[in-house]
């Protein structure tokens, strides 16, 4: 698959520029800018690079760590499966990366902090 890296970095630039960050907290969801990546890094979507994305930890108004949906499911220890928006997905916990509240587009959505305490806890396995 050939990447349009060009095209992406017109879309960073556009969001680099962006003066007023969104209000989030933790547990949102958001479509969220994640572009064009390297490798098996995983990518946005459509015409604005985005993708679902969890609010998982918030550090300060601009910056937190976030995990990336999918509607793909897939049975191992890197994925755990939620049922968000009337839809199955997964989160990639393997592709958890701190990003700038700038990328965030549109919120979708909260999910319920006992399923926060399923993720933390399948993530604590996973890196600790």
């Amino acid at each position: 698959m050939v990447k349009d890296f060009d095209q992406w970095n017109i879309q960073k630039k556009q969001a680099h520029a962006i003066s007023q960050r969104p209000m989030f907290k933790e547990r949102e969801v958001w479509w969220c800018s994640l572009g064009l990546n390297v490798g098996d890094e995983q990518d946005g979507k459509g015409d604005a690079f985005t993708r679902p994305v969890l609010v998982f930890k918030k550090f300060n108004r601009n910056v937190f760590v976030g995990i990336p949906l999918s509607t793909q499911l897939k049975e191992n220890r890197f994925y755990h499966h939620i049922h968000f928006s009337g839809i199955d997905q997964s989160l990639l916990l393997s592709q958890i990366r701190l990003m700038d509240a700038k990328r965030l587009r549109d919120k979708m959505g909260d999910l319920p902090s006992h399923e926060m305490q399923n993720i933390k806890e399948k993530l604590g396995k996973l890196l600790f």
